[in-house]
């Protein structure tokens, strides 16, 4: 099981699926079916793209299990970084001066409980399809 803790970390998809040519070994985790389950059962107002850093996901997640790491003033801290036609080339900074790509006003500390709770759920399934000795 590799743990992608980077949405943007595309190459780990490639490995694992070379991992896999002879069966089933290797699961990368969460895929963006994963995310977007999350983001359902957690009633998200943002999706994927909309929300990439620092928005509402990460910060819905932190003021459930981290809130002393959330910085005051995050609600008025929205920035909609729609077009973003040369990020792989130019980074964030180009499109953000804060670092916030995402709607942060509409995170709560509920939203992030339920994004864990239906990861953990996900995560099961990654288990699942290794197979019993995973």
């Amino acid at each position: 099981m590799i743990v992608n803790g980077h949405g943007g970390n595309y190459v780990l998809s490639n490995i694992v699926q070379e991992a896999n040519v002879d069966g089933p070994t290797v699961t990368l985790f969460p895929l963006g079916a994963d995310w977007d389950r999350a983001r359902d059962h957690a009633g998200l107002a943002s999706d994927r793209h909309a929300d990439m850093h620092a928005g509402e996901i990460e910060t819905s997640i932190l003021l459930h299990a981290a809130p002393e790491l959330v910085r005051d003033g995050f609600a008025d801290a929205d920035h909609d970084g729609v077009s973003r036609p040369f990020l792989l080339v130019q980074g964030t900074s180009a499109y953000t001066e804060t670092g916030v790509i995402g709607f942060p006003s509409h995170a709560t500390a509920a939203k992030g409980k339920a994004v864990l709770a239906s990861l953990a759920d996900s995560f099961a399934g990654h288990l699942e399809i290794l197979g019993p000795n995973s």
